[in-house]
């Protein structure tokens, strides 16, 4: 299978994971973290121009409607993961939002099975700017005051519109639930 260029950067972030991991886990070089914050900061711009290439182009397939949004979770949740070991995340804070991310792929998977397409909401963008931006504060560990409330604001919003978006989801596709019964 010949791939697409959304799909090869679909695929680019998806290898940039375990680098951006092992230099947040394990810094072996100094400024570790503002390189994994680069490798971050790119593979989230990856996701950002996948998507705006596809639709331009109408090169939108199968592959990618499967593995992009998994290449997204993958890099969130990764980054989230490794925040807990640092000790700059809450786990509690993370359970909530990968809880979220694996409620809306079960929702999304029976919503497949009844022919419906559950569309990405504005809240979920929201959401994911909002868990990328807290992402790369806390990664820049920046030991200022301003940084250090920058980074708290932009967790709990990132909570917040993890919360209103799987309310979201599920209100208005709601019939998708009652398609069950």
């Amino acid at each position: 299978m010949k791939m697409n260029l959304p799909n090869k950067l679909t695929m680019i972030r998806i290898i940039l994971i375990p680098f951006f991991v092992v230099l947040l886990l394990y810094p072996m070089v100094d400024y570790s973290n503002y390189i994994a914050t680069g490798i971050f900061i790119v593979a989230s711009l990856t996701d950002l121009a996948d998507g705006k290439i596809a639709r331009k182009y109408n090169l939108v397939t199968n592959f990618g409607k499967f593995m992009d949004p998994l290449a997204d979770k993958l890099l969130v949740c990764s980054a989230m993961i490794c925040l807990i070991e640092t000790g700059q995340l809450a786990a509690w804070i993370v359970i909530v939002i990968i809880s979220r991310e694996f409620i809306i792929s079960g929702f999304r998977l029976v919503a497949s099975d009844n022919g419906v397409v559950i569309a990405a909401s504005y809240w979920g963008k929201f959401k994911t700017t909002f868990q990328m931006f807290m992402i790369i504060v806390l990664i820049l560990d920046i030991d200022m005051v301003f940084f250090d409330i920058l980074g708290v604001v932009l967790t709990y919003v990132a909570l917040i519109l993890t919360i209103i978006s799987l309310i979201d989801y599920i209100v208005k596709n709601k019939q998708v639930l009652n398609e069950q019964n």
